[in-house]
């Protein structure tokens, strides 16, 4: 009966004590398969250990390695198959191994069983097991064997964190119930077990001093028990009431490129190079594919800000729309499901594209950021990967949708910031103008939709830039001049986000692609990027502020334009003339004489000779405009891709001259790339570190380029134009409008010693 409690009693305690732990921390687990996987490998390796016992000890490292590859092997198998993750047995499961711990602290809650989230729980549950099996069974230490089981269980306790949904009393009574099991059954046993013979005997003396040393030993322990009962009872009660903390506080998520980071500066690469191919699509029905959402903006870029946790392929439903206030009339929205394929050919980057808003991804295993629905790829787009999406679209109900109110509070802040600095007086102007007559929310927005796309000019060529001095320029600068008045998709969209968050209205920036229904090509002319604004009780409402096509720009009213500042000197008190109107007549007829001559002949010379240097001036500028537009299609458009890589690094050689920072000759390509990074900021803020496109990409292009011309491609070729487009229109963005116009016609790069 002994050996029976000994040998089975302990063990199921153990085993029991492993699947409590199993079933804490399936609790954040999506479905019973994690508390499966860890409950039989608790099991299964206190049961090995119990059955190898009587075989030398050496014989239980080699059996229980092999037990645990092929437990997990089991587990790998499983959970690749419940979450249809594609590839072989031994690759799914090397990268769950390598990547495991990472992708646990970092996975969405509730945590899809995949092989990478699962691997670690079952691993911990084997070694616990097999660890505590061994102390009971071979050291006899029943006491010392309850440690593995416990750390286990605390170990999910933390992996729990707050989100478990009620207290964990029940377990922890329940762990300690079958602890005092398992020593109660082991000093059951070894009283039943018959005391050897004693032939020594203790004298009374020895006895005695056994015995004082017992009772000083036993207070000793009493006093250290009190002690530190007194010094942490007070700071733990304190904690107690407190929320749990959460591991993945203190792990980043994967995060964004910097060529990610604003995706608007990539329209205007795009633009210049309309008929790259960047994606095969196949849809359901007409829709905007999109590509990032950009929700925060400082006054000089609007940038993405997420936080992206790896998902399952059921994607977790974008949060609640704000209520609408109490006795207002809610709009009406239904949803619309769109199913798409889409083959990545020529997009670059991390973020995924997809129409809004995801609900399941096939074919890859993408991060989301829950708050704005985009998606992320961690290891990068590569040409030629396909993946189907299944996205939830909501459409507004048109009649009901003017009633509709934006939301307030600070859960909204962040949609009505527009960076720290001064705003310009002639937009705060526009704003309130445009108010005046809107006092309903839904007619605020629809007032600023057709505002800019009745007066402004879409134009492909306008240069980059949606800082707020580039906003308004582009809303009230000289239409004639370079910006003013036209622009593309970036100005557009930023402008009316700009406008309504001054207004009053939660809004934000989209980028994304034009998409067709069924199978279809999309190309960079397809790019595009538009506004959203937040209405309670309905969500994200997209506008269209662009002009349509062939449409002319209309003058801008009288009373949107800004009015000139009274001046604020009082007028001159001159005396009035006293000389009589007889006397003013003689002087002017004597006068006239003598000038009529000369005023006959100077006016025409002066007005000749100004037209001529006007004439002059404009002839010089426009031949520099064309030479620079040549100088850059010949080095970015003609020539072999190993010509047109080194034309796409001149282009970048030449802006950082341009703008002052021109990088030493002796520098090498990665060099220039860190010393690009750091010419990036604005003049004057050279501390602050703004996201600016990554030239990486195109240094190992030239590197290549330089050693083997040969073997670029045209893809290359078309990556290298889009990173220099990109960073030179994101550099030109940041100078002062002076300093971008000096720019346009520097004749430098027609004369520095450049290939082209």
């Amino acid at each position: 009966m002994v050996r029976l409690v000994r040998a089975l009693g302990v063990p199921v305690v153990l085993a029991g004590m492993i699947v409590l732990a199993g079933w804490t921390l399936g609790e954040i687990y999506d479905g019973p398969l994690l508390f499966q996987l860890v409950a039989g490998a608790g099991v299964a390796s206190v049961l090995l250990s119990v059955a190898v016992r009587r075989l030398p000890s050496w014989i239980d490292a080699p059996v229980s390695v092999l037990g645990l590859a092929g437990y997990l092997a089991l587990a790998v198998w499983l959970s690749a198959q419940q979450a249809d993750v594609p590839g072989s047995l031994p690759d799914v499961a090397a990268d769950a191994v390598a990547n495991g711990i990472p992708r646990l602290l970092t996975a969405l809650v509730p945590v899809a069983p995949q092989p990478d989230t699962v691997v670690i729980p079952v691993i911990a549950a084997w070694l616990a097991g097999l660890t505590s099996a061994e102390l009971a069974g071979r050291a006899r230490r029943t006491l010392l064997s309850l440690l593995p089981p416990t750390l286990l269980y605390g170990g999910a306790l933390f992996l729990v964190g707050p989100h478990r949904g009620g207290p964990a009393t029940g377990i922890v009574f329940g762990g300690l119930a079958i602890a005092a099991l398992a020593l109660t059954g082991t000093s059951a046993a070894r009283a039943a077990a018959p005391d050897p013979v004693r032939t020594d005997r203790v004298d009374a003396v020895t006895r005695r001093a056994l015995q004082v040393r017992a009772a000083v030993a036993a207070l000793a322990g009493v006093t250290v028990i009190v002690a530190v009962a007194a010094l942490l009872g007070p700071g733990l009660a304190g904690v107690v009431d407190k929320p749990p903390v959460d591991p993945r506080a203190y792990v980043t998520p994967p995060q964004l490129d910097a060529l990610d980071q604003n995706p608007l500066i990539r329209l205007s690469g795009w633009a210049v190079n309309p008929t790259e191919h960047l994606l095969d699509t196949n849809l359901s029905a007409d829709s905007a594919i999109r590509l990032a959402v950009l929700p925060d903006y400082d006054g000089v870029t609007w940038h993405v800000s997420g936080d992206y946790r790896p998902a399952a392929r059921t994607l977790p439903s974008p949060p609640a729309p704000p209520a609408a206030a109490p006795g207002a009339e809610q709009a009406v929205a239904k949803d619309a499901t769109i199913s798409q394929e889409i083959t990545v050919v020529g997009l670059a980057g991390k973020l995924l594209p997809a129409v809004a808003s995801a609900r399941r991804v096939d074919g890859l295993r993408v991060s989301i950021d829950v708050d704005s629905g985009t998606l992320m790829l961690p290891t990068g787009l590569t040409p030629g990967m396909s993946y189907a999406v299944t996205s939830v679209q909501t459409v507004p109900d048109e009649n009901t949708l003017p009633m509709a109110d934006v939301p307030t509070g600070p859960e909204v802040s962040r949609y009505l910031a527009v960076g720290s600095g001064t705003l310009p007086e002639r937009m705060q102007q526009l704003a309130q103008r445009l108010s005046a007559d809107n006092s309903a929310a839904y007619a605020r927005a629809s007032a600023i939709e057709q505002f800019l796309a009745t007066h402004y000019r879409l134009d492909s060529g306008a240069p980059s830039g949606h800082a707020l001095p580039n906003l308004d320029y582009f809303l009230f600068g000289d239409k004639t001049g370079y910006g003013g008045g036209k622009g593309t998709a970036e100005q557009f969209a930023a402008a009316y986000a700009v406008l309504a968050r001054m207004m009053g209205l939660p809004a934000r920036v989209v980028v994304g692609f034009h998409a067709k229904k069924g199978a279809a090509q999309v190309l960079a002319s397809d790019a595009y990027a538009w506004p959203e604004v937040l209405f309670a009780g309905v969500g994200w409402v997209a506008f269209d502020p662009l002009p349509r096509p062939g449409q002319q720009p209309e003058p801008l009213e009288e009373q949107f334009k800004p009015k000139p500042e009274p001046s604020t000197e009082p007028p001159t008190q001159e005396p009035l003339p006293t000389e009589s109107v007889s006397a003013s007549a003689a002087a002017r007829s004597g006068a006239s004489g003598s000038a009529a001559a000369a005023g006959s002949v100077v006016p025409m010379v002066g007005a000749g000779a100004g037209g001529l240097v006007v004439l002059i001036l404009v002839g010089s500028v426009l031949t520099l405009l064309i030479a620079r537009r040549g100088l850059r299609r010949r080095r970015l458009d003609e020539g072999s891709p190993a010509d047109r890589v080194a034309g796409a690094w001149l282009e970048v050689s030449d802006a950082l001259r341009l703008a002052g920072q021109g990088s030493p000759r002796h520098l090498t390509a990665a060099e220039v790339v860190a010393f690009a990074g750091e010419a990036a900021a604005p003049p004057g803020r050279k501390h602050v570190r703004l996201p600016a496109p990554r030239l990486d990409d195109l240094a190992g292009l030239v590197n290549a380029a330089e050693f083997s011309a040969g073997r670029l491609a045209e893809d290359d070729a078309h990556r290298a134009r889009a990173s220099a487009t990109a960073y030179v229109g994101e550099l030109r963005a940041r100078r002062s409008w002076w300093r971008r116009l000096i720019w346009s016609i520097h004749p430098g790069p027609l004369r520095w010693h450049r290939r082209g």
